[in-house]
């Protein structure tokens, strides 16, 4: 029955639409205005972290860390709860409105209490992601699948030129409270056709208790072993660990940082280098998923890695020469690695996962991205802030993590698998 399923196009463009809203929240809010914000009143922030040289550093790597431990735990939860029931969009409808609501606040009650509702907005953000990424398999065909990937991706950082369109409308005339909630109201409505028009494909719920919370940290553990038996998912999940926790350093605001403090940008400049990178991540984005189909996930992933390293050295040698024009054509490159990096990869998660385990697998796939969105950041927070070192150490940090995951994943192939009756849903 499985291989008979046919989505329909407005479910299709529908699940898209997610991507779009949710990437306006994360360029919006993850990559730019809130490390601004954070960056320019960092003089608001606790006096013990007032001590340290680069303060608005240390206090988002802390937030960041805070909120990717909560993930951690409640992740695997999420998705083997939505394996139970047989249902993906019950749960997606509450963690968006996780999200929505406490942005909507943000830069209205202070920098304490804005830090507090920046960690609450991303674990609801990415608890979403967790079950997102699951309504794959609903929305496309083992045929379409890098292709309808892409458009998501495609369609999805278009959400990150209506980011940067708000902050030029908003910013200099209303400040970044304004630009905050303009990012919440467009972030719930552009994800309201996914809970109307995306249907799931037919599969039966579990019988027995749903999973507790109590019991997530036991299942993540027996996640992981349960990933072990199956051929290289395990692997896949360590490289993808240490290409994650680069990525989304980079983009969890710590490049919005660097370009600030070491180049001296200005936050039209910054604005125009998201807006370089955003051009790019398109076209990553809807290439990468063609390529997805045409050449496999493992083919077009291992060439972004590549394509990663020279980036990060890019704005490596940028820093430490002065030389702010090159961050113009990492903009360029990051951006198209970036949007190909997620149309490779959740395909690549897709391909060596079982169709029954899926969702809590798709939860062990968030968990390990975040728990390396917790190092990323530590990492950075120690090199700049606690032993002294230039940005540039940090950037070098980075670098170190894309070349070992591009090691680690040359052991992983991407071929099909048969899968047994156990490993079948439907």
């Amino acid at each position: 029955m499985a291989g008979e399923w046919r989505p329909t196009r407005l479910s299709v463009a529908s699940w898209a639409t997610y991507d779009l809203a949710n990437t306006i929240f994360a360029l919006g809010v993850g990559s730019l205005y809130f490390a601004e914000w954070l960056t320019d009143n960092s003089a608001g922030l606790p006096s013990w972290l007032l001590r340290f040289d680069e303060p608005a550093d240390l206090a988002l790597a802390i937030t960041l860390d805070i909120a990717m431990v909560i993930v951690i735990v409640l992740g695997p939860w999420i998705g083997a709860r939505s394996d139970h029931r047989g249902k993906r969009i019950p749960y997606l409808l509450p963690m968006t409105l996780l999200a929505v609501i406490p942005t909507f606040f943000i830069a209205s009650v202070g920098v304490t209490g804005s830090l507090g509702l920046f960690v609450i907005a991303l674990v609801g953000f990415n608890l979403g992601s967790v079950v997102y990424d699951a309504l794959l398999p609903d929305v496309s065909t083992p045929v379409t699948v890098g292709r309808v990937s892409g458009i998501g991706i495609g369609v999805g950082y278009l959400g990150s030129f209506v980011a940067v369109l708000l902050g030029v409308l908003l910013l200099d005339d209303h400040g970044e409270a304004a630009v905050f909630k303009a990012i919440a109201v467009l972030f719930l409505i552009f994800s309201v056709p996914t809970f109307l028009f995306v249907k799931e494909r037919p599969r039966p719920s579990e019988t027995g208790p749903a999973p507790s919370l109590r019991a997530s940290v036991r299942r993540l553990i027996h996640a992981w072993r349960k990933a072990r038996t199956y051929d290289g998912v395990a692997r896949f999940l360590v490289g993808r660990f240490l290409y994650t926790d680069a990525v989304n350093t980079l983009i969890g605001g710590f490049l919005t940082i660097y370009v600030i403090e070491e180049l001296g940008f200005s936050d039209s400049q910054v604005q125009a280098l998201l807006a370089v990178a955003i051009v790019g991540a398109i076209a990553g984005g809807f290439g990468g998923g063609r390529l997805v189909d045409r050449r496999g996930p493992r083919w077009l992933l291992h060439r972004v890695l590549w394509t990663w390293m020279v980036a990060i050295s890019l704005g490596i040698v940028a820093g430490a020469a002065g030389m702010s024009s090159l961050m113009w054509l990492l903009g360029v490159l990051g951006g198209v690695a970036l949007g190909a990096t997620w149309a490779a990869d959740r395909v690549y998660m897709q391909r060596i996962s079982p169709p029954r385990h899926l969702g809590e697998f798709y939860g062990l796939y968030a968990t390990v991205g975040r728990f390396a969105t917790i190092l990323g950041p530590l990492l950075w927070g120690v090199i700049v802030t606690v032993i002294g070192l230039p940005r540039e150490f940090a950037l070098g940090a980075l670098l170190l993590f894309i070349l070992s995951a591009r090691i680690v994943l040359q052991g992983v192939d991407d071929r099909v698998r048969e899968w047994g009756d156990a490993d079948l849903r439907a």
